[in-house]
């Protein structure tokens, strides 16, 4: 690489981590070991050189390479890397959410009709915030997890509506609670033709977009309740590291069966799926969940961080 080369790149990153992460210019300076003036020239310079619009039109070298080291590793068929280093996992959430706002616009751009599949997760409401709005009314977006929270209530995890909004398209939401209340319930709720139809309708979508989830106390399903504090134990004694839409697996990627499986009611995943399923998740507490994630091949694509990236390599 050459010395315009190496300076256009490290413009480019501090142009990623001030207009995409909100990070300060001072920030900036100690993540990439540099002075406060320095780093302010590069973004004025990134700014010149027509690398800022919307976008960030330079990509970072590096993240182009590990992903395609990622991809190739784990045979994936779409991976992206974004950059992250030194950076906290709020910056880090905010870079996803970009950079999966345009894996997404990729696909909904199509003129032929699609229909996606749509998971739950903080990071793929932060997506969907990003993603522009566009007129595609002939797709479809289909939840694939229940759209009843614990409380009766609308889930918020049940983010297909707003992506359908965006594209003016049609969402088709699963009538259910992530978890019935008991077996004898979930077999009253996936009996309901609607459920069937819908689910259906998701298995046969043309890519499914979902979030890579953590299993440990604090959590996501731990925090809003949909798991206790003895079940996520019993998971951790169990070797669960990670989980996707409620199906749980081990460091290896293997699925574990529990007592919620009993209740479980969205729509089925497996490992070595042969279906095209892209799964957005970033940050060190969540590397564990996304290497065990890539090890049993519960997803085909992947977008995720500098850092976590540069793990799964060394891993």
């Amino acid at each position: 690489m050459s010395r315009e080369e190496k300076k256009q790149e490290l413009a480019a990153r501090a142009a990623w981590m001030y207009y995409v992460a909100g990070v300060t210019q001072q920030e900036i300076a100690r993540a990439l070991g540099l002075s406060r003036q320095v780093a302010q020239r590069l973004v004025s310079s990134a700014r010149e050189m027509g690398m800022v619009s919307v976008k960030i039109d330079h990509p970072v070298t590096h993240c182009l390479h590990l992903a395609r080291e990622v991809q190739e590793k784990f045979g994936l068929q779409l991976c992206r890397v974004v950059p992250s280093a030194n950076l906290d996992d709020d910056a880090i959430q905010q870079m996803l959410a970009v950079e999966g706002a345009a894996v997404m616009a990729q696909y909904i751009s199509e003129e032929q009709p699609q229909v996606f599949g749509i998971g739950s997760g903080k990071t793929l409401r932060s997506m969907i915030d990003v993603l522009p709005w566009v007129e595609r009314p002939q797709h479809q977006c289909v939840s694939m997890i229940g759209a009843i929270a614990r409380d009766d209530s609308g889930t918020r995890y049940d983010v297909p509506l707003k992506m359908a909004e965006k594209m003016q398209g049609k969402y088709f939401f699963i009538p259910a609670p992530l978890y019935a209340d008991t077996p004898e319930d979930k077999a009253m709720w996936i009996q309901h033709q609607v459920y069937q139809r819908v689910t259906q309708r998701a298995l046969q979508a043309d890519v499914a977009f979902v979030g890579i989830g953590e299993v440990q106390p604090g959590c996501p399903l731990h925090a809003e309740g949909f798991i206790t504090d003895a079940q996520v134990a019993a998971l951790n004694a169990r070797g669960v590291v990670g989980e996707m839409l409620g199906h749980f697996f081990n460091q290896q990627g293997e699925r574990v069966l529990g007592e919620t499986d009993e209740l479980l009611t969205s729509v089925l995943l497996e490992s070595k799926t042969q279906r095209q399923i892209i799964g957005f998740a970033g940050s060190e507490r969540k590397y564990p969940a996304i290497r065990a994630a890539l090890q049993g091949g519960w997803v085909s694509g992947l977008v995720t961080d500098e850092d976590t990236a540069l793990k799964l390599l060394r891993g």
